[in-house]
């Protein structure tokens, strides 16, 4: 995997060995990065959030298009290895905080954007979504992503759904907050 644009372009970043991390693929991130980017203008200042996070492509993607500080929420060991080593390899340690927490309790922000990829069929994106909306952890006029399988619907109150794009066997959910 690598970066595909910023300050990092190109830059390579490693996944742990095993299927327990199921990365976003360097396409389907392509095209979330696109969609933001035709909305957001600029990732210039942004606080991020990355949950269920992984390797942190998504968060490490956004530091590198600008964003000023990326929070990232996981869970298992080896994907927080992969995720701390990917970090220093960019040298971002001072844009990160990580939280060895699960994505459904977090609490923290107030984020710009928030990006999930939670386990498929697990029902946890939606969880982590409606956790950040009752928190307060989400600014107004804040954008949210979630990967999810083909079948799966994102509803969760005070969440406008903006877009829908399917990519393989990933469905990409863009929503808006307030």
């Amino acid at each position: 995997m690598r970066i595909i644009s910023g300050a990092w372009r190109g830059r390579t970043i490693k996944a742990p060995a095993g299927q327990l991390t199921r990365p976003t693929s360097d396409r389907t991130r392509e095209a979330l990065f696109s969609m933001l980017a035709s909305r957001l203008g600029s990732f210039e200042d942004l606080r991020v959030a990355d949950l269920f996070a992984g390797t942190g492509a998504l968060g490490i993607e956004a530091l590198s298009r600008g964003a000023l500080h990326c929070t990232f929420a996981e869970t298992d060991r080896a994907a927080l290895a992969a995720l701390k080593t990917n970090l220093e390899t960019v040298g971002a340690g001072d844009q990160a905080e990580i939280r060895a927490q699960s994505a459904t309790s977090l609490s923290g922000g107030p984020f710009d954007l928030v990006m999930l990829d939670p386990p498929y069929e697990s029902g946890l994106g939606q969880m982590a979504l409606a956790n950040l909306v009752k928190r307060g952890a989400v600014r107004p006029g804040a954008w949210l992503s979630i990967e999810t399988g083909l079948k799966e619907t994102v509803e969760i109150a005070g969440l406008e759904t903006d877009a829908e794009r399917i990519h393989g066997k990933a469905k990409l959910t863009l929503l808006r907050f307030g």
